[in-house]
């Protein structure tokens, strides 16, 4: 009985209706116009409520510590790429044999035809592959498609338990650009960075939640019996039958609204909104922090390519030279110790041939590791070594480029910005608070033969904390120390970047000359090992000359594989001092 009549008096629970429209209007449209001096500013804040967070921005005044204005530039890579998925570009390319032959030196007809046949023996061959295969592929696989499912990077905390798990089974050539894209696409760092820029958009959405109004209801339903009743029936004092037991309802809805928080909500929203965007600009940091790494990289498995290239042709010129010198000997004209000579020069070029294979196996793994790729893949470079580009702009233009588009520049301004709102919420805890409070409260007591009772009240609630010991002053004195940090880091910044941007142009002005120098060295190597081939053969010369020309041109294609790679490290280190797009 009693249940079916809390059943019929709970669908009054609708709090009556009228008041809480009123309430709530009252709650949202008070007049702007009567909230003093934070009313202007929370009206710009509920302004932009509707724009991207990631475009609103507080200008603070370490901007006129910069010699120059710093405009927000085309981002390269936007907040807009957080849609990070784990399938990288697939890449189909292998090198061609002109990429392949690339600075090979001028032998004879014969030294040529042997040096590329015994290279490719050499050189393992590539084959392209697929770094992570479809889900519609694995099932049409069957179980080809089970053995390769643990190279998919599915789970990041996969950890291989079989041997055959971690063997390298598959080679896949890659372009720099293709690198560049499974970076971007796996890359642990990034993921970190776009993963803290959600959690700071998050934050901001937490702090815009204060300017709406909160509202909650609350109920109750007891069945009670006073022991006090019981004994004043059981002396007599009371009428038989006045101790039974009484259920009541009793429901509450409260709505509660900060008219007025001294800035307190403005600068809480003006925090969380820097917050977003030095998250932002730091997920464009680290892109470029990784892009500049993967190029690095890259530039080192090409020089150990070379390396072992070079290797390579120098065992076969001393492999040459070592068949001239027993021919010779042979034929009468040739000493034994032209012979030993030759082995001796062939052992060495075997010895630089290996360790020259071991760190293009180490540049390789490096390169992997980096890319996040699975652990039965190995990689090798498609490109050609050439130079990366030419620098278009003057010194004092990459400059002021820099001092433009740096993300760390415009993240010491934020952090500024950050201090300068945490001293204002500092110092609101000392101002007045002020809020709406509006309660309806509904009362039922059963079997009281009477009906359901209820009640409200609307009023405003303020709240002054006059004094706090001091607290709020000493938080606030934290926050200004912070600002004038924040000041302090900005033009160590500013000035590395100066530094950084000199460095790199001087860097690649010297090694363009350079490579200017090694290509024409280089020609003049193969020239001179031709004349002294062909004077030792002819019994004018000596196997001393053929084994200093030889040993002078593995150098100078060296310094020449050097110093255009060289180059292109510098390019890359110049482009990141500028946060130019490559």
């Amino acid at each position: 009985m009693n249940f079916s009549r809390f059943l019929l008096h709970s669908s009054r629970i609708a709090f009556a209706p009228q008041f809480l429209f009123w309430s709530i209007a009252i709650a949202i449209c008070i007049p702007t116009s009567a909230q003093g001096a934070e009313a202007k500013n929370l009206s710009v804040v509920q302004k932009n409520l509707g724009e991207n967070p990631a475009n609103t921005t507080s200008p603070g005044k370490a901007a006129d510590l910069l010699p120059v204005a710093i405009p927000v530039p085309p981002p390269a890579f936007s907040a807009a790429d957080a849609n990070v998925t784990n399938q990288p570009e697939k890449s189909h390319h292998e090198k061609s044999p002109s990429q392949k032959e690339v600075l090979q030196p001028n032998n004879s007809p014969d030294a040529e035809k042997k040096s590329h046949v015994e290279g490719e023996k050499l050189q393992p061959k590539k084959q392209p592959i697929k770094l992570q295969p479809s889900r519609n592929s694995e099932k049409k696989s069957g179980s080809h498609g089970k053995k390769h499912q643990h190279e998919g990077n599915s789970s990041p905390l996969l950890v291989p338990s079989k041997p055959e798990e971690v063997q390298i089974r598959e080679n896949q050539p890659l372009t720099l650009e293709q690198a560049l894209e499974i970076a971007r696409n796996s890359n642990p760092q990034l993921k970190t960075a776009i993963l803290e820029l959600e959690r700071s958009r998050a934050g901001l959405k937490e702090a815009e939640a204060a300017l709406y109004p909160t509202f909650g209801i609350n109920g109750s339903l007891t069945e009670s019996k006073s022991a006090q009743d019981s004994l004043s029936v059981n002396s007599g004092i009371a009428p038989p039958g006045s101790d039974k037991a009484r259920t009541a309802f009793t429901g509450q809805a409260e709505i509660n609204y900060n008219i007025y928080t001294s800035g307190r909500r403005s600068a809480s929203i003006r925090e969380a909104k820097e917050r977003v965007k030095i998250s932002e600009l730091d997920v464009e940091t680290r892109f470029q922090e990784i892009r500049l790494s993967v190029t690095t990289r890259y530039y080192d498995l090409q020089a150990a390519d070379e390396q072992l290239r070079i290797s390579a042709a120098a065992v076969e010129n001393a492999q040459a030279s070592l068949r001239d010198a027993q021919a010779l000997e042979r034929a009468g004209v040739g000493t034994k110790f032209d012979v030993l000579r030759s082995q001796v020069n062939l052992a060495n070029s075997q010895q630089d041939y290996t360790n020259a294979r071991s760190r293009q196996q180490i540049s390789q793994r490096q390169l992997v590791s980096l890319l996040n790729l699975p652990q039965t893949v190995n990689i090798s470079t498609a490109e050609s070594v050439k130079i990366a580009g030419l620098w278009q702009q003057s010194l004092e233009e990459s400059i002021v480029n820099a001092y433009q588009y740096r993300q760390e520049l415009q993240q010491r301004l934020a952090e500024r910005n950050i201090g300068e709102q945490r001293r204002k919420f500092a110092l609101s805890q000392l101002g007045p608070q002020v809020a709406l409070v509006a309660t309806y409260d509904v009362l039922d007591q059963y079997n009281d033969n009477t009906g359901v009772t209820d009640g409200y009240s609307v009023g405003v609630k303020a709240r002054w904390n006059i004094f706090d010991g001091g607290a709020a002053k000493a938080q606030a004195s934290q926050a200004k120390a912070n600002i004038a940090i924040a000041e302090s880091n900005f033009t160590n910044q500013r000035n590395q970047i100066r530094f950084e941007v000199e460095q790199y142009y001087a860097q690649l002005q010297s090694n363009l000359e350079n490579v200017q120098t090694a290509t024409a060295a280089v020609e003049q190597a193969q020239e001179a090992l031709r004349l002294a081939r062909l004077r030792f053969q002819a019994g004018v010369g000596t196997q001393t000359d053929v084994i200093a020309a030889e040993n002078d041109l593995t150098r100078a294609q060296g310094n020449r594989v050097t110093a255009i790679l060289d180059y292109n490290r510098a390019f890359a280190n110049l482009q990141r001092a500028v946060s130019a797009k490559v």
